[in-house]
């Protein structure tokens, strides 16, 4: 065991002991539900690895419980590499971080399954309907928790957000407003070919 072998037994006994739980407590459901990004880690039926990043506006990951997490599944590239992942293997793990204010994160370890959009607002009458075209589910992902520990402040960076501004209507909008693309298919604004990967394949010269 790598812990007898880093000499880390004692502390990893201690955290276990005391910070990882079964099922998330009150101030772990707060913490979630203000979220509006998290890192998802899946892998396939064989193991092999996929991490991504799934975001929405606060409230898009929800607590349905105290062992039961749901979020969205919104239009994305097509390739549904973590939705692939699930259907073969529903253990998925899940890291939450806040980087402006509590400077602090959160993992959630569980089992994950597929939702329909119907089926879940069957199950939850007053879901509410994003207004946003891009931002309406084609599936939701249920998560079942079976480990939730915390990811500790030492190493996250604080990262301040951008100021609102006001437009001349007196609505209030962040900078990136305009850029967020939901729903969109236009190459430019989903970042283009960024890392030249498409161009190196065409034979061109990805600089």
């Amino acid at each position: 065991m790598i812990q007898r072998e880093l000499g880390t037994v004692g502390r990893a006994d201690r955290f276990y002991d005391e910070q990882v739980l079964h099922r998330l407590n009150p101030r772990m459901r707060e913490f979630v539900a203000r979220q509006e990004m998290f890192f998802l880690a899946t892998a396939d039926g064989h193991g092999e690895c996929d991490s991504t990043f799934r975001a929405g506006p606060p409230g898009f990951l929800r607590v349905l419980d105290d062992a039961t997490l749901a979020y969205p599944e919104y239009r994305g590239n097509g390739v549904m590499a973590s939705l692939g992942n699930i259907r073969e293997n529903p253990h998925i793990g899940m890291l939450m971080i806040d980087f402006s204010q509590d400077r602090i994160g959160l993992h959630v370890n569980g089992r994950a399954q597929l939702v329909t959009d119907d089926t879940m607002r069957r199950r939850i009458p007053d879901l509410p309907v994003d207004p946003v075209p891009g931002r309406r589910p084609h599936l939701w992902v249920q998560v079942e928790v079976e480990e939730a520990y915390i990811h500790c402040s030492k190493h996250i960076p604080r990262l301040v957000r951008a100021p609102l501004r006001q437009n001349t209507n007196g609505t209030v909008r962040s900078p990136a407003d305009g850029e967020q693309a939901w729903g969109t298919d236009d190459p430019k604004r989903k970042g283009g070919d960024y890392f030249g990967a498409a161009a190196r394949e065409r034979g061109l010269d990805p600089r």
